[in-house]
């Protein structure tokens, strides 16, 4: 490879790892990327619904997802790109939660109130003048569409949390790319159709990285962003012993179905509907976009290898996920043929992401992030950047978590609740939402 020894090399060039090199560019750092695929982007961030939400359910998820929502209104701002070229797009469209047993909506509402996220509580009567056509019934638990019980008649009604900021980004892959050309920008250097074989390392300390073509990569810092591929990496490089959150691949697949009357009068809402087990964001050219929350009742799909998981949407998958939205509302059809991505998520075993060192000096994770950690890439940049300038300073992290004070927001958070070596909380959601 020609050029300069790199600062540091970042494995994966998502959404997340594009971010990750373009902070670490902005600090100075000679930056490499290495993927294995063909572009920034074509992953799993290209299965991602972009959704920008702030529901988790812990005071350092919410503040994160609000901090970076502000990246995204200001994207080109946040780019610095110069040049015109297409750029992704943040639509705010506001986002409802249905008040569905688990979803603690009192302390949600408890978290938003100290972050300073604003939001609306709706009866049933607001849910429906504000969502024509929904059907507010409580139908809890979520139920297989093949259980008779699936269309029992429902037991009350719902409630829901609104909050007008949310919304989505439009192209997430393009979103990618927009990182990965800033960071280009500022000298990073991205190797694509690129994997790695091995990770080197000398006397407690990462000295680089090993290509399939042999090709060795010196740099005293590896930030793992390998997305379901992490794992994986993780081992070569021999850390995880002391993990206490597990990291595992999961697919997963998204539909798209015509949005009942092509959105006539605009794209409505992100609705997250946990008494069904699905969610509903608007998408380009009036359709919808239904995707799963990860009930009980659906068996979830762990893979061993990324590789060989089928990108193709499935008939079972997409028939239980537009079922259930038919249902929650009733305007909308159910195709036979299904139509929509799947892809391959990297997820922890409480659906929070693991952003942190680890034992093996200048080796750092940004894993577990797929599924709901999208919204939050341009932040998770600056939290990698810190974390890299911070413990290669010294500082020890593990004793005492650095803290990053966001720049919008003036919300503080603490990066140890993203520690590898957290303990995995008894109230944490264990789904997509966080």
């Amino acid at each position: 490879m020609t050029g300069s020894r790199p600062d540091a090399v970042v494995v994966g060039a998502g959404v997340i790892g594009a971010a990750i090199a373009l902070e670490l560019a902005r600090t100075g750092r000679q930056v490499v990327v290495v993927d294995k695929a063909g572009a920034a982007g074509h992953g799993s961030t290209g299965a991602s619904s972009a959704i920008v939400r702030f529901t988790y359910s812990t005071f350092d998820g919410v503040a994160t997802a609000w901090e970076a929502r502000h990246l995204w209104t200001s994207w080109p701002d946040h780019l610095r790109l110069t040049g015109r070229r297409p750029l992704a797009a943040f639509h705010r469209t506001g986002a409802v939660l249905l008040d569905a047993p688990g979803t603690a909506l009192a302390g949600t509402t408890a978290l938003f109130d100290r972050a300073g996220v604003p939001y609306e509580q709706w009866d049933t009567a607001t849910l429906r003048s504000r969502l024509p056509g929904i059907d507010p019934g409580r139908y809890w638990p979520p139920k297989p569409v093949d259980d008779d019980a699936f269309f029992a008649a429902p037991t009350g009604e719902l409630g829901a949390l609104f909050t007008p900021d949310a919304g989505f980004v439009d192209d997430p892959q393009l979103a990618a790319q927009n990182l990965a050309d800033a960071a280009g920008g500022l000298g990073a250097r991205f190797l694509f159709h690129h994997t790695v074989v091995a990770v080197d390392r000398h006397a407690g300390r990462v000295t680089g990285i090993r290509l399939a073509d042999g090709t060795p990569i010196a740099a005293p810092v590896v930030v793992n962003a390998a997305g379901p591929w992490s794992g994986g990496l993780n081992r070569l490089a021999g850390v995880g012993g002391d993990f206490t959150v597990g990291v595992r691949p999961l697919r997963e697949e998204v539909h798209q179905v015509a949005a009942p009357g092509g959105h006539a009068a605009g794209p409505g809402p992100v609705v997250a509907d946990l008494d069904l087990g699905t969610y509903l964001r608007p998408a380009p050219g009036g359709h919808l976009l239904v995707g799963g929350t990860e009930p009980e009742c659906d068996p979830p799909e762990w893979i061993d290898d990324p590789d060989e998981a089928d990108p193709r949407p499935t008939a079972r998958r997409f028939r239980a996920q537009v079922t259930r939205a038919a249902r929650r509302f009733p305007a909308i059809g159910v195709p036979n043929r299904p139509l929509g991505v799947a892809g391959v998520y990297d997820v922890a075993d409480d659906w929070t992401p693991v952003y942190d060192r680890t034992d093996l000096d200048g080796y750092y994770v940004a894993m577990g992030t797929s599924g709901n950690q999208f919204k939050n890439a341009p932040l998770v940049g600056r939290y990698l950047a810190t974390l890299v300038d911070r413990v290669e300073a010294g500082h020890d992290h593990d004793a005492d978590p650095v803290r990053h004070r966001c720049e919008h927001t003036g919300n503080v958070v603490d990066l140890g609740s993203f520690s590898r070596r957290r303990p995995v909380r008894p109230g944490s959601a264990r789904t997509v939402m966080g």
